[in-house]
Order: C-alpha cells, then structure tokens, then sequence
C-alpha cells in the first residue's frame, strides 16, 4: 500500500470505531457490535503500526512508540510532491 493509501484505509477503519463506539454507548447489549469493535480496533492497531513502521509517527506530543522526535526531520505534508 502506498502511504496516502494506507492513511485512507486508517481514516476509514478510525470512521468505523468511532461509529460503533456511539451505538455502543445506547446499545451495550449487542455482543455482535462489541465482536465488531474490538475486531476493528486490532484492526487499526496494525494499520497504524504499518504506517509508523514505515513512514514514521501519525501523532506528535509522545503518543507515538516510535517518536522519538523524529516527525521534525521527516517530509511535512506541503513538502510532497
């Protein structure tokens, strides 16, 4: 994948948790839904590793593993071709 692909496929996977997380909070009954949420989360846990692994961290402020402050010296977003 290439990386705006996989910063795609993150956004869409974070769009389902979030969703599900809302009708979770009203329906805390439906196992199939909570099935589906934490299946989505490991989901995304992976997709954001990938990308960490191979881009660097999605996030400033230490929420990163793998920042070490290395997002200073990395391509900003209006430095890409």
């Amino acid at each position: 994948m290439t990386e705006n692909e996989l910063l795609n496929r993150i956004s869409e996977v974070q769009f389902v948790c979030v969703e599900l997380n809302l009708y979770l909070d009203t329906h805390p009954a439906d196992e199939d839904a909570r099935a589906d949420m934490l299946a989505y989360s490991g989901l995304l846990t992976e997709l954001i590793a990938d990308y960490e692994s191979q881009y660097g961290p999605l996030l400033g402020f230490g929420h990163s593993p793998t920042d070490k402050g290395c997002w200073v010296n990395s391509v900003w977003p209006w430095e890409k071709a």
